[in-house]
């Protein structure tokens, strides 16, 4: 069928092709194609010559439209690309003073020319992006000097930096006891302190914890990336900050080679070291204060490395070829190394035998302690926290408050009385109204003590309280009018053996004896130190020794000591020096070389010490204040204020005082006053001498003396006020005082006293212009030229001569070590004696040593410049949340995470607890 279809279709089609040329012709072909290309051709012209003209009358329409001009494409490209680059004009003005602005725009161009330039020529020479990066850093700067004009300082210098100091050395206080509470010898102490710290911190702040921050360098740099962030999009204009390229290069250069690095500088624990070294240059180490910390020390490193410094120097010593004087001093600056070596060698061994003992504990079972008197202790402020809190235990505080009271009525009647005499002088009669404020107080003393009513009551006799209850119904107060039963209450103290007689047995009794400085270490036997100069006020001379120092001590009656003047020795003072070779502004003064014999059943023993006079003054005022039977036996040759360097004079005293030696050395002396033996000991002993009380305590009485003006004071359970927030000097040395001294966890009543005293010592220093001062310093401290300083410091350390500074390398671990020793010896050195005589010399060191312990961990550093950071910028943009927006940087924080799901376990049986017992109050309902 296909087939036959498709025949038929070439049929017809053939046929139709030969009637075609039959009709028409063979040319007709040719005439039809023609035809077709012709119609063609014309249809286009006609297409052609229409769109023409409708194009002329579009672009007639058009010709006063609002449309760009059309770009001329490619050639105008080559043509701007080959013209010759226009200087750039850059506007200079930043902060709007030029001493700031000028080491700014050096600060800005070093950025750029160290961190982008120095890549960016390698891929392009147009300045253009440059120019961007360079624009948008300057806008920020004005943006962020705008907003530093705006902010009133003073409560962040004054206020939130003391605070954040102060919790922040509270954290640590708490971690160090924390593990201390552990009482386990951990493996790396170092890192549980920091876990430790971190774990307080949480539990402090409770909605952040900077742990990750501070510990891990991949997080540090993620924190320092957003917060840089942050302020690109407050400080910068919203075009700016949507420029993504720009904005990146910004924020590394700001955070990786700005922030970054100078945070890891402030950091550094030897950065710290050197600083304070630097801080306090003006002060010269005291030998005594180097000892005591050596003998204290508890890292092996810094033992090791002052060992090592000294066997160097000791090698040193021994090559000297020298003769005559010179030989003797050389001896004598062996002898020293040799017991400063011998000192190291015996703390590294205990610390490593572990054997490290409660050296209190062991003082209290020693058994040969100072006794101080009462009446001494109730007027000393350090002595009377320890009485009072044992007269608590004991349940006799209300004795002590009554007889403390009564001072402070006392006082008070008397200044009344003697104002009220004046004013009647004058003319002014106010007497019955003083005489009714007199009768007030006086009751309100019989009421709190001596009544029925009274809880706790002092018990004395009736007969005295009935006699002293007529006189206050029918005569008017007098000052003395409590003084029978005050006398009656200080004896029952002295001698009820529930009072002071057990008080000096006890062990708060020898811990105030550490803070009076009075618990000194018996002996030590070592080599001749040679040091010339005794120094006042050891801040760690007596509790704190080791235990050799406590346990060298002669216990039976067979030892015999022997002691001589052997010769005399002219020095200039030099702290730094041994053997009595110094130098102190050209002050010159002699020593006395002082051969000591000690001898017992098995050994026997030699050694020279170096005295000054002032050393044998100090150590007569404080044997015959002891024992007062020597001062009518014992007589000290006199002093002489002129000519007391003649050589006749000298060998007349060496004279007097070898007598008074072999007077004070005899056996019949010692048996008569056994006690007396520790004295001699310790004053005899191969070390600096330590004077029992500094100079400008030999000649002024104590500085909080026994008057109370307010019998509240007393109380130690009292709420004490401590709104001085007005005063900013006081509530600074308050808060710095409370935190490195721990007197909040101490007696309140020493830090009441404490407050009181350093109000007195601010109003008599400065008066009430002190807040004014204040202020004004703090101004002064943003003043442009101070922030200028500041900026070019920044400038120097950075790009020293305008050159990148290079990576300062890691100093020695020995010579860190030993920059560590010398902190801690320059801190101890610079405490006053006034401070150990208000707080103890033992909370003082222990105080001073905290503080300093803390700046020795990088990772607690880095916590607090981030934590001093982040204040900063919460001052600077109050308006912004930064608070809430740290809380979520440091959301990620695992100490965070883990503090909550220990919250949530504690407060999840007590929420199931409530629940189960209100379902079963409504089944008992229904």
């Amino acid at each position: 069928m296909l087939a036959e279809t498709s025949l038929s279709i070439w049929g017809w089609g053939s046929l139709g092709v030969v009637l075609f040329l039959i009709t028409f012709g063979p040319f007709a072909i040719f005439y039809f194609a023609f035809y077709i290309l012709c119609f063609v051709g014309g249809g286009f012209v006609v297409t052609l010559l229409f769109g023409k003209s409708n194009s002329e009358k579009y672009l007639e329409q058009c010709e006063h439209s609002f449309l760009p001009c059309t770009s001329v494409g490619i050639p105008k490209c080559i043509e701007e690309m080959k013209r010759e680059a226009r200087p750039i004009k850059i506007d200079r003005r930043l902060t709007g003073a030029n001493i700031i602005d000028e080491p700014l725009q050096q600060v800005i161009q070093f950025s750029l020319r160290d961190y982008v330039q120095y890549w960016y020529y390698t891929l392009s020479d147009d300045e253009s992006f440059l120019l961007e990066i360079r624009q948008a850093l300057q806008y920020a700067l004005v943006q962020f000097s705008a907003r530093s004009k705006e902010t009133d300082w003073q409560p962040y210098f004054t206020t939130k930096l003391v605070d954040d100091f102060g919790t922040h050395l509270r954290v640590f206080r708490k971690a160090q006891q924390r593990i201390a509470e552990k009482g386990d010898q951990m493996k790396d102490q170092a890192e549980e302190l920091v876990d430790t710290f971190f774990e307080v911190e949480v539990e402090m702040e409770k909605e952040v914890c900077r742990d990750l921050v501070c510990t891990s360098p991949k997080d540090e740099e993620g924190f320092l990336r957003d917060l840089c962030e942050v302020l690109l999009y407050i400080l910068l204009p919203p075009g700016d900050f949507q420029n993504k390229i720009m904005r990146y290069f910004v924020r590394e250069i700001l955070s990786r080679g700005i922030l970054l690095p100078l945070i890891n500088q402030l950091s550094d624990p030897d950065y710290i070291n050197q600083y304070v070294i630097w801080m306090i240059r003006d002060s010269n180490c005291n030998y005594e204060a180097f000892m005591n910390i050596i003998k204290l020390s508890d890292n092996i490193g810094e033992l090791e490395a002052v060992k090592d410094k000294a066997s160097e120097e000791l090698q040193y010593l021994r090559s000297l070829d020298t003769a005559g004087d010179d030989i003797n001093t050389i001896k004598n600056q062996i002898n020293s190394l040799l017991y400063v070596i011998k000192v190291c060698d015996s703390r590294i061994q205990r610390l490593q035998s572990g054997k490290e003992i409660d050296t209190v504990k062991l003082a209290a079972n020693f058994g040969k302690l100072c006794t101080v008197p009462l009446d001494h202790i109730l007027v000393d402020n350090v002595a009377l926290q320890f009485f009072m809190d044992y007269m608590q235990q004991t349940g006799g505080q209300a004795h002590l408050f009554f007889w403390m009271t009564v001072e402070g009525y006392r006082v008070t009647a008397q200044q009344q009385l003697e104002v009220l005499q004046s004013r009647q002088r004058d003319g002014k009669h106010q007497t019955n109204q003083t005489k009714g404020l007199l009768r007030a107080a006086a009751v309100g003393v019989y009421e709190q003590y001596l009544s029925e009513k009274a809880s706790p009551r002092v018990n004395i006799d009736d007969n005295l309280v009935a006699k002293l209850a007529e006189t206050l119904n029918h005569e008017d107060p007098t000052p003395e009018i409590f003084d029978d039963i005050q006398r009656k209450v200080y004896e029952l103290m002295l001698r009820d053996e529930r009072f002071y007689p057990s008080f000096k047995q006890n062990v708060l009794y020898v811990r105030m004896l550490a803070e009076l400085d009075m618990l000194k270490d018996p002996s030590f036997r070592g080599s001749d130190d040679g040091e010339g100069e005794s120094f006042n006020g050891s801040p760690t001379s007596s509790i704190n020794l080791s235990l050799d120092d406590l346990s060298n001590v002669p216990s039976d009656e067979t030892v015999q000591l022997h002691a001589y003047i052997s010769d005399t020795v002219y020095a200039d003072y030099d702290p730094y020096a041994v053997a009595g070779v110094c130098n102190d502004h050209g002050k010159t003064y002699a020593l006395y070389a002082i051969t000591v014999h000690r001898r017992n059943a098995n050994s026997e023993e030699t050694w020279k010490t170096y005295r000054r006079y002032s050393d044998f003054h100090d150590f007569h005022m404080r044997i015959t204040e002891q024992f007062e039977n020597l001062a009518n036996i014992l007589k000290l040759p006199g002093k002489k204020t002129f000519n007391n360097m003649d050589r006749e004079f000298l060998e007349k005293r060496k004279k007097d005082l070898n007598a008074y030696l072999q007077l004070l050395l005899n056996p019949e002396m010692m048996k008569a006053s056994p006690a007396l033996a520790h004295y001699v000991y310790d004053f005899l002993e191969n070390k600096a001498y330590s004077k029992g009380k500094g100079d400008f305590a030999r000649k002024v009485p104590p500085l909080i003396q026994k008057t109370y003006s307010d019998p509240d004071h007393c109380r130690v359970a009292a709420t004490i006020d401590d709104s001085v927030d007005d005063n900013i000097p006081l509530r600074v040395m308050l808060l710095l005082m409370d935190e490195v001294f721990d007197l909040k966890e101490r007696n309140q009543w020493l830090r009441r006293n404490i407050k009181n005293l350093l109000q007195q010592l601010i109003r008599a220093t400065y008066g009430d212009t002190i807040n004014r001062k204040i202020v004004d310093h703090v101004d002064w401290m943003t003043s442009p030229e101070q922030v200028a300083d500041a900026v070019k410091r920044f400038r120097d350390a950075f790009w020293p001569n305008g050159i990148l500074a290079e990576t300062v390398p890691r100093r020695d671990k020995a010579i860190r070590m030993r920059t560590r020793v010398a902190g801690k010896t320059k801190l101890l050195e610079i405490m006053p004696d006034e401070l150990k005589h208000i707080i103890g010399a033992e909370t003082t060191r222990k105080g001073i040593l905290r503080v300093f312990e803390m700046f020795q961990h990088t990772q607690l550093n880095k916590r607090m410049v981030y934590v001093f950071l982040e204040r900063f910028l919460e001052t600077l943009f109050p308006q912004n949340k930064f608070h809430e927006l740290f809380n979520k940087l440091h959301s990620r924080s695992k100490q965070m995470q883990r503090y909550k799901q220990r919250l949530h376990s504690t407060q999840a049986p007590s929420l199931q607890k409530s629940l189960l017992v209100s379902h079963s109050r409504l089944l008992m309902h229904l």
